[in-house]
């Protein structure tokens, strides 16, 4: 166990069975230990055993980096995992949500939501009586922000906060940018979000995140996407219409001309900047083919590291410290 890891062990102990609903239910130092912990997960330094605990993983929305990494990582800790699709059980068919939330906690030791509307997560959270993680809502994405700063971390050799380092998201202010401007401030990241006028992030979300962020960082939003990526060390865009809003493709697709994260913005930033996506990505439209595929993409390195955070958080929340 390294040493910045051991100094901060209690406060990541205090995390044991806690939900994780929102970035911001992590304290500055709990993030910073999240990171470190899977940093030594992925190397191969740590090993934590959690055989006999189960996961549950109940889905609404479809997902591919999201189900196979909380599977992959319960089964890397010795637990297994139990797929609760809504179309193979009651959860489809109209079961009150109390009685879902009690019944899976006499089975399982944690689950993972996947869904709609961030209420139906903290109800969940407020019937269940074991760990509830929030692995994507419309309101936030706390998972995919912890393997995107520990991305950001691995490329700029930064151990104890982010000092300095500047985050730029080009596109939607959704569920995405909302855990990047939380998780950043905890870290001292400054965070812009560039998008167009109407696609701003939710307003008591940047105030949360410049209340985290206090003195040690910028949390800036733009309608200029240049003016956001310039100079920054990280550039970050996302699909311009998430699941559940297909219908406004055309509509959206007309409103962000000019936020394409391609080689001409590229070239705004830092010349030591990394490109992130949390994937799948529309190559030509929010990305270009030559930037996601180029050597500053970072993309599939930030993909693999859901692996190794959700590893992280499982061990943690579920006691395996």
């Amino acid at each position: 166990m390294s040493p910045q890891l051991a100094s901060v062990l209690p406060s990541l102990a205090a995390l044991r069975g806690h939900d994780l609903l929102s970035s911001a239910d992590l304290s500055r130092e709990q993030t910073f230990a999240l990171l470190q912990l899977a940093a030594e997960l992925k190397s191969g330094e740590r090993c934590i055993d959690l055989r006999g605990k189960t996961l549950g993983l109940i889905f609404t929305k479809a997902s591919t980096r999201t189900r196979v990494s909380f599977t992959v990582a319960m089964a890397r800790l010795g637990g297994q995992t139990v797929d609760l699709n809504p179309s193979v059980t009651q959860v489809g068919r109209g079961e009150p949500v109390a009685d879902t939330a009690r019944v899976l906690s006499r089975y399982m030791d944690a689950l993972a939501i996947r869904t709609f509307a961030q209420d139906e997560l903290a109800e969940y959270a407020h019937w269940a009586t074991i760990p509830v993680i929030n692995a994507l809502t419309d309101l936030e994405h706390p998972c995919q922000a912890l393997a995107d700063l520990l991305t950001v971390q691995e490329a700029f050799g930064v151990s104890d906060g982010q000092g300095g380092l500047t985050l730029a998201y080009v596109g939607d202010g959704n569920n995405v940018a909302h855990s990047l401007l939380l998780t950043g401030a905890l870290l001292g990241v400054n965070v812009r979000i560039g998008c167009p006028s109407g696609f701003e992030p939710d307003p008591a979300l940047v105030e949360r995140a410049r209340a985290l962020a206090g003195e040690r960082s910028a949390i800036v939003v733009t309608h200029d996407p240049v003016a956001a990526v310039r100079g920054a060390q990280a550039l970050y865009t996302d699909v311009w219409a998430s699941m559940g809003q297909e219908g406004e493709q055309a509509q959206r697709e007309a409103a962000f001309q000019g936020f394409c994260l391609d080689e001409a913005l590229l070239a705004e930033a830092d010349a030591r900047a990394i490109v992130l996506h949390c994937l799948p990505a529309h190559r030509g439209e929010e990305i270009s083919a030559g930037v996601i595929e180029g050597s500053a993409s970072r993309v599939f390195d930030q993909a693999e590291n859901r692996l190794h955070v959700q590893q992280a958080l499982l061990a943690v929340l579920l006691g395996g410290l």
